[in-house]
């Protein structure tokens, strides 16, 4: 190939429109307006990781929304909130805003619960979280971290008016993307924690772990395809503890 058809190989390859939509930061430093097009992005995409940790762009233009309408609930939580969004879209068009992100823990919705629940002023919040934390998605991490990071969520809410439901982890004994583990039981002692801590502090507990765990301590075979994430007949058992749990909260509001 000689030097002008190389080039012009080069500068097309360049300008191609699937190199053309990566994203690049808007401005540096502290800007009004840091958020760039989020189509095609992901929790781990390379722009994510380098720019946006917590993803506090991933729902900006939904709360802004949201802001003029009340949600009743904010459902908060990782990639099995946000499946359950897909899985049952009627249940979060009536009063409900998802805001679950995939791979998340603790720490990185800490850092987004003033913007995608505090600042919607839900009547309750629904916390669920923790599969990640056991993982270790974000780092190593203690025990206590996660309690922290869920003590200070359940703070921000408590100063706020907000009303808060405590999920329980989903079970599961293996994670597909970290083979070498076992969590089933760092997940029955966590559990153990989170119902004595809503019980401790005028919280509502959401027991999907004894809805949906086997004799061995894994999810139920017909509730998952992977062992960690409900299909649609998983979610359909978390809907009426979802909702009783909602009942028991809005009369605490």
């Amino acid at each position: 190939m000689d030097k002008a058809r190389l080039a012009a190989a080069l500068l097309a390859l360049v300008s191609s429109p699937a190199l053309a939509q990566e994203p690049v930061p808007p401005g540096d430093g502290m800007i009004d307006q840091p958020c760039p097009a989020q189509q095609g992005l992901w929790f781990g995409h390379p722009y994510i990781k380098a720019n946006d940790w917590a993803w506090l762009c991933r729902f900006r233009d939904a709360n802004a929304a949201a802001e003029q309408t009340a949600p009743q609930v904010v459902f908060i939580g990782d990639s099995i909130t946000e499946g359950w969004g897909r899985s049952d879209p009627a249940f979060f068009a009536s009063g409900n805003a998802n805001r679950g992100i995939s791979g998340q823990t603790t720490p990185q919705m800490l850092l987004r619960f003033w913007q995608d629940v505090v600042a919607l002023h839900p009547k309750a919040v629904h916390i669920m979280a923790g599969t990640n934390d056991v993982a270790g998605n974000t780092g190593p991490n203690r025990p206590e971290d996660f309690k922290n990071n869920l003590r200070a969520m359940v703070s921000l809410a408590k100063a706020n008016g907000i009303a808060v439901i405590i999920a329980s982890i989903p079970p599961a004994d293996h994670l597909a993307w970290k083979p070498a583990m076992q969590p089933a039981l760092r997940i029955a002692e966590l559990n153990a924690w989170l119902k004595d801590f809503a019980q401790n502090n005028g919280l509502i507990y959401a027991d999907y772990f004894a809805a949906m765990v086997d004799k061995g301590g894994a999810m139920n075979a017909a509730l998952t395809k992977d062992g960690v994430h409900p299909t649609d007949p998983g979610y359909a058992v978390m809907r009426p503890v979802a909702e009783a749990a909602i009942q028991q909260a809005l009369k605490k509001h």
